[in-house]
């Protein structure tokens, strides 16, 4: 697709870009010159820039062509990339744009990309478009390589979908489909929330490859804070991992509920032949291990990692694990301090279930802590032996 075939559709309310800037005067120029050249309408903001950014844009509106609109928008302080963006979608959808483009004021980026962008959104309308740079070519700083990969194992536990760039600011963005969204971040970080919270609502992600452009060390302008932001996205994967567990996978179970389908399930995941017993026995007795671990309220969470590490069949393994669902609780902490009494000095007497409270096992914790540690460890040994003897047994039959 050639200058001549984008810029028709784009000077209509079709598509506009948006250009984050902070502190970019030495490439800003540049970027928004090439973006001119394939987009007529350019929402620059200008997030707090202390160098020359403001005189620069200014100067280069009375230079571009009449038909191409900078639309500036400064923030008095810098407030992050996420803030940035939230202020440009907004006045994008005020403006009356169906796509928004966004691309870093860096040079990371390549304009003539953009032709590739509209021609998949206009195969697959209303589709978020990621541009995926290649992380492997000459040039890439090895930490960005490891923070990609990293991100993107976050985005497939959470969302299920696997995506090979994660991290990448050159996007188009559906603004129908992300309106009445209420995000929460405002650094770098929004760009994973915004791509988690879009694909939980139903809006389907493609990719597009992209060039990419890392200028040598001393010349690199990155504003992205190491330790302050790594721990704001590692805090927020947390939480969107704890809300897809909790929320959005039972969620997503019951919309797509049937009992055909929950027939197929349970064949497939729980008595699949192209499972081996083993692995079956041995998803289940983790599971049950796992459920009785005195860590409540982090048992799925450490479940599905730690199923996720070691391959086992995660279906058996949430299903095994909610062994500590609320009414067997007293009946777990009764077993455990039994067990427990079996094995420490001086054990204390519990003589009924009815005897277990929050301040019993406050007064009695390591009787508690040692039991349901060997209580946890047999019960998922047999739980193993049973689960591979009653499947070999089936599959025989």
């Amino acid at each position: 697709m050639d200058n001549s075939s984008v810029k028709p559709v784009l000077e209509s309310n079709f598509c506009c870009a948006i250009v984050p800037a902070y502190n970019n005067a030495g490439t800003l120029e540049k970027v928004l010159t090439d973006v001119s050249q394939y987009i007529s309408y350019i929402i620059v903001v200008n997030d707090g820039s202390t160098d020359n950014s403001e005189q620069l844009i200014a100067n280069l509106q009375q230079r571009l062509d009449s038909y191409v609109t900078v639309d500036v928008i400064h923030l008095p302080s810098n407030k992050g990339k996420g803030t940035a963006l939230k202020k440009g979608f907004e006045r994008a959808v005020s403006a009356g744009f169906r796509y928004a483009i966004t691309i870093d004021a860096d040079g990371q980026h390549f304009a003539d990309d953009i032709p590739l962008f509209i021609e998949m959104i206009q195969k697959f309308p209303d589709r978020l478009i990621v541009g995926v740079r290649n992380m492997q070519q000459d040039g890439i700083p090895g930490k960005s390589s490891f923070g990609n990969r990293f991100s993107n194992f976050w985005y497939k536990l959470e969302t299920g979908v696997k995506l090979p760039d994660t991290q990448s600011g050159f996007r188009l963005y559906p603004l129908e489909r992300l309106k009445n969204m209420r995000f929460f971040t405002g650094k770098y970080e929004f760009e994973i929330e915004i791509l988690v919270r879009a694909a939980w609502r139903g809006c389907n992600i493609r990719c597009v490859p992209v060039k990419v452009y890392y200028a040598p060390e001393e010349r690199r302008v990155s504003h992205f804070r190491p330790f302050r932001d790594f721990a704001r996205i590692s805090l927020l994967n947390t939480v969107l991992v704890i809300v897809a567990l909790l929320w959005i996978r039972p969620r997503n179970f019951f919309r797509r509920f049937s009992l055909k389908k929950l027939k197929r399930f349970i064949k497939i995941q729980l008595a699949g032949r192209k499972q081996s017993a083993l692995r079956i026995a041995l998803s289940a007795g983790f599971g049950i291990f796992i459920g009785i671990l005195p860590i409540w309220g982090y048992q799925l969470i450490v479940a599905i990692a730690l199923a996720h590490l070691m391959k086992l069949n995660k279906a058996i393994v949430f299903i095994t694990t909610n062994i500590s669902i609320p009414p067997m609780i007293p009946v777990l902490l009764y077993v455990s301090f039994i067990t427990g009494g079996w094995i420490v000095e001086n054990p204390t007497t519990i003589i009924s279930m009815s005897a277990i409270s929050f301040d019993f096992v406050k007064y009695n914790f390591y009787q508690y802590l040692v039991g349901s540690l060997f209580f946890a460890v047999a019960a998922g040994i047999a739980a193993t032996f049973l689960v591979w003897m009653a499947v070999s047994i089936k599959r025989k039959l």
